[in-house]
């Protein structure tokens, strides 16, 4: 069974910054693909950054060069370091992994981000 603990979320004025981080076991974090979606409230949930196994990065347009995603290897945890955060933004965000970067099936509980302008 895969279990993927979130944390780091809360609330941050417009412009501030917060980091999120998702912790797994050891096999899920060395062999799979892992990711962040999110869902704002009556928006459709939306991929905002995955990484592969390999350190392969991909963000959602919105999200480019003020998100970063990132894995620490010996702590099996992924993180996303959000900044300039804007109104926008705010969100549960859900960690997910899978086979690809393109396909995370497993997801979190999710963490919610509230941004105030």
């Amino acid at each position: 069974q895969v279990t993927l603990v979130e944390s780091g979320g809360g609330l941050v004025q417009a412009g501030g910054s917060l980091r999120l981080s998702c912790a797994t076991s050891e096999t899920i974090f060395t062999t799979n693909a892992m990711g962040w979606y999110r869902q704002a409230p009556g928006k459709e949930r939306e991929l905002v950054a995955t990484t592969s196994s390999g350190g392969s990065t991909y963000y959602a347009d919105s999200v480019k060069g003020r998100f970063t995603i990132s894995r620490d290897n010996a702590k099996n945890t992924l993180y996303l370091q959000m900044n300039s955060l804007k109104p926008e933004n705010t969100a549960m965000y859900y960690c997910a992994t899978g086979a690809t970067m393109w396909y995370l099936e497993v997801w979190g509980q999710g963490t919610l981000v509230t941004v105030s302008s």
